[in-house]
């Protein structure tokens, strides 16, 4: 090492991808240069592993979205791909969806919808493209459940009879849930509150129109973390996992929506990455899809959500000691590496594998190498570049809520796993006086393993190394000191899924009123027809027909069939009954 400059053994890291050398100092944001020496060593152990191990893999392809293509595919992941595509058999009720959006997450939309319509015009498709101000057009109804779309105000329901929509004043931002009575300002939180009850995207909004918002210029990124915490709540607090499957779809659709409203608030552009899919593995241990392993796993241990090797690789490492001075950070043999996991592969599931052969940084490394053979990142093709534009928020507060929404954003098994992981490395941490393992060299050796991602190909790993390097390491800081935040449940999320429900079930309710009501009225007609026809008939003698008129008369008459009879008689008789 060079002051100032790193050096390492492969010669396609000595360089910056634009071929400058590479300077530390400009990139090691708030951390010291040991913890940044930490990282390049991790990567040199992963190239130096992958050197060893496996065959070379087939890169994931990641697909290049045509234009208008990504908003389309956000807004089918956002349960609303119903406002261009008439044919979607989206279940989503769009209407009572919408109606629950706050502002800025209606503005996100529009911005979405708009980009479609405008690229569905250049193609000449023969659809009927809703314009985008229509979506959100004031619903003209007592409760008045949506903003006029030309307002640049949020979408409010007014649960408050004496409430008005004649232009008077109202709250900044208001879901209509009954906690939600005051603007950004009065809501009473301490600094290191994280506010879960507005929001995050109308918090940004209001942190950028306010003295201190215009006033920052960048920074905020102090080697000590804030030390954030839920504030108490009489209601308590949602955790993934309290909520019913359905519920936690729409949780998904309202969190992707929340996330790019904050992004779009605060300058960062979100995009969703696509993977073009390739062949993997459907067995075995290592390159093999979580999806897969646990398939397999729960054969053999039903119920499990997280994979076995993966849960008996952490209790190795925890069966000798935590206070193993630099664990995680110390590899194992390469070539150790690779007979072990060879014998794994072949004797994990058979349970004939001799763990007592298995060294404890052996297992570190096999760790490691576990999250980075997943032929798709643990942190997901889709959302691995919003994980690592965290790192351009301009505030803590910011990134911890990006954080949060892209936790819910995650796959189960994915979530889950990311959830175990993050409780081990706390674990090693709090042995920090023995192991030498702060929060930083923990992050520091960890980033590469989650953020530096085999399959996209080595243009990205590069820049991983170089560009993002402390950046990365700073959001996987961020993971493992405020994880406990990270899996709860905005209220504010919850409050609009609650929503969505009474509305639902309210439109459900009316709808069976009506069914409900044309069935009988149908079955009355039915039933009088009947009345009307049965009784009178078996009453006529033979040779008399029975003649209706209803505009003349309300009975029907008998009439005597007779070779004299004309139709002008018998309407002769019916004007003379009336």
């Amino acid at each position: 090492r060079r002051s100032g400059q790193y050096t390492m053994n492969h010669d396609h890291s000595k360089k910056t991808p634009d071929g400058a050398s590479f300077d530390c100092s400009g990139s090691q944001d708030s951390l010291d240069e040991l913890s940044m020496d930490d990282y390049w060593k991790e990567i040199e152990n992963i190239h130096e592993t992958r050197g060893n191990n496996h065959e070379e893999r087939v890169a994931l392809v990641v697909k290049e979205p045509d234009e208008g293509e990504l908003e389309e595919e956000w807004l089918k992941e956002a349960g609303l791909s119903n406002l261009f595509d008439e044919s979607s058999d989206d279940s989503l009720d769009s209407v009572v969806f919408l109606s629950t959006l706050t502002r800025t997450q209606k503005a996100a939309v529009e911005k979405r919808v708009e980009t479609v319509t405008q690229t569905m015009r250049k193609r000449n498709k023969q659809h009927q493209i809703p314009d985008v101000r229509d979506i959100f057009r004031l619903q003209n109804d007592s409760k008045g459940k949506v903003c006029d779309g030309s307002e640049p105000s949020t979408v409010r329901t007014s649960e408050n009879k004496n409430e008005t929509q004649d232009g008077t004043k109202g709250p900044m931002f208001s879901l209509g849930m009954d906690e939600q009575k005051s603007p950004l300002e009065d809501v009473p939180f301490s600094d290191n509150d994280i506010n879960l009850k507005i929001s995050f995207a109308e918090q940004a909004a209001n942190f950028k129109d306010s003295s201190v918002g215009k006033m920052w210029k960048g920074g905020g990124r102090d080697t000590l973390l804030p030390n954030f915490r839920l504030p108490k709540d009489k209601t308590g607090t949602t955790k993934i996992g309290d909520l019913a499957p359905q519920d936690m779809k729409k949780v998904y659709s309202l969190a992707l929506i929340e996330l790019t409203a904050l992004y779009d608030v605060l300058g960062t552009e979100f995009k969703q990455q696509k993977a073009v899919k390739i062949k993997t593995k459907d067995s075995g241990l290592f390159g093999v899809p979580l999806s897969v392993l646990l398939e397999q796993d729960q054969k053999r241990v039903p119920g499990t959500k997280i994979p076995l090797i993966f849960q008996k690789l952490i209790a190795q490492i925890e069966e000798a000691t935590l206070e193993t001075e630099g664990l995680l950070r110390i590899p194992g043999v390469a070539t150790r590496i690779k007979s072990l996991c060879q014998e794994l592969e072949a004797k994990f599931y058979e349970g004939t594998f001799n763990w007592e052969n298995v060294k404890q940084h052996d297992a570190a490394s096999l760790l490691k190498l576990f999250i980075r053979e997943l032929p798709q990142p643990l942190l997901t093709v889709e959302y691995l570049k919003a994980f690592q534009d965290v790192q351009n928020l301009p505030m803590e507060e910011h990134r911890v809520q990006a954080l949060n929404l892209l936790v819910l954003l995650l796959p189960e098994a994915n979530r889950d796993t990311l959830k175990v992981l993050l409780e081990f490395l706390q674990r090693v941490i709090d042995h920090q006086d023995k192991n030498k393992m702060t929060l930083k060299n923990v992050a520091m050796v960890m980033a590469p393993n989650l953020f530096t991602f085999h399959g996209f190909g080595p243009k990205t790993i590069e820049q991983s190394e170089f560009a993002m390097a402390a950046g990365t390491a700073n959001v996987m800081r961020f993971m493992i000191q405020y994880q406990k935040l990270l899996w709860t449940i905005p209220k504010f999320i919850v409050n609009q899924v609650r929503k969505q429900n009474t509305e639902s079930q309210k439109k459900e309710k009316k709808d069976k009123a009506v069914k409900k009501l044309l069935k009988k009225m149908a079955y009355d007609r039915e039933k009088h027809e009947k009345q009307e026809k049965t009784p009178n008939d078996a009453d006529v003698p033979q040779g008399v027909i029975r003649v209706q008129a209803p505009h003349l008369s309300k009975v029907s008459m008998a009439i005597q069939l007779t070779e004299e009879l004309k139709a002008a008689d018998v309407v002769a008789r019916f004007l003379s009954q009336k």
